[in-house]
């Protein structure tokens, strides 16, 4: 995936940072413009590395609906996550299958939506139980189509119930409490802004690889962009929007970076050993729907522990 969280400057469709291509040297040892005999400039790509004008468009059209469903009601944004979740399930089913590995569909997607609506309805334990009822119903459904490949094929269902669909959950849980919405608003924020300060310091100084063999794209210099920036969100955010403690925000958004960054490259090991390149094609400039969500889906339970740690619902 193009990952803005921490990119090196890359030219696109390359996974490592701008080389500048080789040129036939004449005489003089320096490429030369037929016409003049004088130098020629090198030729630069872009060093975004993506469809800026299309991930930037998509972006802001997914954080209206995000808001305007939380402004809406609590309920209609778990329904949108629900979807979102389950696309995104959906599509690393679809990954996975490119290994031959087969995920029962039905008992995925209904476990799916179960996890999260028992999540907001009854808590963490029913959570729990939803998660185990799901592992057992794609047992059962997969158990129907025979035993060859059945541990391999179970092994791949448990994958995706889990990531995205049990993380996920943790989403729910924070909608369910009395001050949800801005739970989530805040989990949202200091979640987005990983990305952006990573992908602002990674292309103007990105220079040391942080994991080149999942994520090439990926700087130290970018990470520590990620960190400053979200625990700045997270200073200004928690007091504000939850009455917390300025340095109880900056603590949740340095560690909301570092599982941010973990999100990214889970996700990044996960489809490398697929053979993928992204989970989907559904938006534009960014790939797949779980492309989006491998960050949010990883830092879910972390944010949901840090609020409940840093401002109890009572």
């Amino acid at each position: 995936m193009p990952d803005p969280a921490s990119a090196l400057s890359e030219t696109p469709g390359t996974d490592g940072p701008v080389v500048a291509p080789a040129t036939a040297e004449g005489a003089s040892g320096g490429a030369t413009s037929e016409s003049t005999g004088a130098p020629e400039p090198a030729r630069r790509g872009p060093r975004a590395g993506r469809d800026l004008r299309a991930a930037i468009g998509v972006g802001l059209l997914l954080g209206a609906l995000v808001i305007g469903t939380l402004a809406l009601d609590a309920r209609a944004f778990l329904v949108v996550v629900a979807a979102a979740v389950s696309i995104g399930a959906w599509e690393v089913r679809r990954g996975v299958a490119a290994k031959g590995m087969s995920v029962p569909l039905v008992p995925l997607v209904l476990g799916t939506v179960g996890m999260l609506a028992s999540a907001y309805l009854r808590g963490a334990e029913a959570l729990v139980v939803t998660f185990g009822l799901t592992i057992v119903g794609m047992l059962v459904w997969r158990a129907a189509d025979g035993l060859a490949g059945a541990a391999r094929d179970l092994a791949a269902s448990s994958l995706v119930a889990f990531y995205p669909a049990f993380l996920g959950g943790f989403a729910s849980l924070m909608l369910a409490a009395p001050d949800g919405r801005l739970r989530i608003i805040t989990f949202v924020l200091v979640t987005v802004f990983s990305d952006i300060g990573g992908y602002a310091v990674g292309v103007a100084f990105g220079k040391h690889p942080m994991a080149p063999s999942l994520s090439p794209k990926k700087s130290w210099e970018g990470f520590a962009g990620s960190v400053l920036t979200c625990a700045v969100i997270g200073a200004v955010a928690l007091p504000l929007l939850l009455s917390g403690p300025w340095w109880a925000g900056a603590v949740l958004g340095a560690v909301t970076a570092g599982a941010a960054t973990l999100g990214d490259l889970i996700e990044s090991s996960i489809k490398r050993d697929l053979g993928i390149k992204d989970m989907g094609s559904v938006l534009p400039g960014h790939g797949g729907l779980m492309d989006r969500l491998d960050s949010l889906v990883v830092v879910a339970p972390v944010a949901w522990a840090l609020l409940l740690w840093f401002v109890p619902t009572g």
